[in-house]
């Protein structure tokens, strides 16, 4: 039996791992999986980079990040694994969310409609001569700091200018909403039901209404570890395969809840937890599709996702865009891995590594080896595609619509 340690952070994405230790598809491989809960996105990385994790739950962009040379320690990272697809959501305190339905009704989660009502709020405070509005992310480099970029941005909101952005650890959300230190966050479930649950916050959009079908988690590890354990990795990604099969079968959703509710994973109700795993996150509206542990390749390492990730921190000016920066993003991610553990096991995987992002209204069979593959809808709310192939004229695209939001500002 091999030991491996992991890290994770007690969120619902986390589930594949904790089930494939709870459920004993990790065990069944000859893995002997130690979970370690952290509190922060910081200590995932640096404890993975300095060899404390053999792999860990990590943000999406952050391999993309740290192989740019953009974080403290310069150590190889690769993500040869999606934890699913959305889960996340923004939440805004209950005054603010009050100030936005005074300019619209914005409780089915529409993010155009929710936008535009938090322009006008944030118009009306800077008239009356208030303070910026604060929103937490979990991490500069992560898909909650994008996503909520994204809408703002398209909402004609700059998020640079109209308000303030900060870091607050995932399950502190709540309680920096309820002291008044922020006005709203993006965090991923349980922390948004949680907030809605303790009655000091409202959610207003979700991850999967900005961007349908979008990334949000990897396994990360160091890349020198992926090579060093071809083997181990091989039975740790088919162990991740069958327990995500498992945490998304809908007859699950009461013994999956159960089981991260526990206070050692997420320690919040399996009530909050089970709003997060069916879609129940906002007040008149169901999210079917709010997290998806399995279905249409979500555990897939699609490179377009670390592409799309690379030209928004280009966009936020936190890199420049160079072919050697497109292949460093790129490669961060490890389809081929991927293919090389589940190939000849059943599972549909891809023809191609990457993907024009946006494009699908519904579901589309693409070429796939080992099973037909279903992807999308995949739709950004803007109606927006990026195709991987062609990031300055995306990058282009949105400036220009940037500078038209402003225009129509002033």
């Amino acid at each position: 039996m091999d030991e491996l340690r992991a890290g994770f952070l007690p969120l619902l994405d986390a589930a594949i791992l904790i089930a494939a230790k709870e459920r004993g598809f990790a065990e069944a491989h000859g893995i002997s999986l130690k979970l370690f809960r952290e509190t922060s996105w910081a200590n995932i990385r640096d404890r993975v980079s300095v060899g404390q994790f053999d792999v860990a739950h990590m943000l999406a962009p952050m391999p993309v990040a740290q192989n740019l040379g953009l974080s403290p320690l310069h150590v190889p990272l690769v993500a040869p694994f999606a934890m699913g697809l959305g889960g996340n959501a923004i939440t805004v305190s209950r005054e603010v969310y009050s100030k936005m339905c005074d300019h619209d009704e914005v409780g089915s989660g529409d993010p155009l409609r929710a936008g535009i009502a938090l322009r006008q709020v944030i118009a009306s405070r800077r008239e009356a001569g208030k303070p910026s509005l604060v929103f937490a992310v979990v991490h500069n480099f992560s898909g909650h700091a994008y996503e909520l970029r994204y809408w703002l941005a398209a909402c004609g909101i700059n998020p640079d200018i109209d308000i303030q952005i900060t870091i607050v650890p995932p399950p502190l959300m709540s309680d920096a909403l309820a002291s008044g230190a922020i006005d709203g966050f993006c965090v991923g479930e349980p922390w948004n039901s949680q907030t809605v649950a303790l009655g000091q916050g409202e959610v207003v959009t979700t991850k999967s209404l900005i961007w349908r079908s979008s990334p949000e988690k990897v396994l990360g590890m160091r890349r020198r570890w992926s090579e060093d354990n071809p083997e181990l990795l091989r039975r740790l990604l088919l162990a991740l395969h069958e327990s995500a099969v498992w945490c998304g079968a809908p007859e699950n959703v009461d013994e999956l809840a159960a089981l991260l509710s526990a206070k050692h994973y997420l320690g919040v109700s399996s009530e909050v937890v089970r709003q997060g795993l069916t879609g129940d996150v906002l007040r008149s509206r169901m999210c079917d599709d709010f997290i998806n542990f399995v279905g249409g390749a979500a555990n897939f390492p699609w490179q377009s996702h670390a592409l799309w990730f690379l030209s928004q921190m280009v966009r936020w000016n936190q890199v420049q865009l160079s072919p050697a920066a497109v292949e460093i993003a790129r490669t961060s991610y490890r389809p081929d891995l991927y293919r090389q553990a589940l190939g000849g096991h059943g599972v549909a995987l891809p023809g191609a590594s990457s993907k024009v992002e946006g494009a699908l209204k519904e579901p589309t069979f693409i070429p796939a080896s080992g099973g037909k593959l279903a992807l999308g809808p995949d739709g950004f709310f803007d109606g927006i595609v990026f195709d991987p192939a062609d990031i300055e004229s995306y990058l282009l695209t949105l400036a220009r619509l940037g500078a038209l939001h402003n225009d129509s500002a002033a």
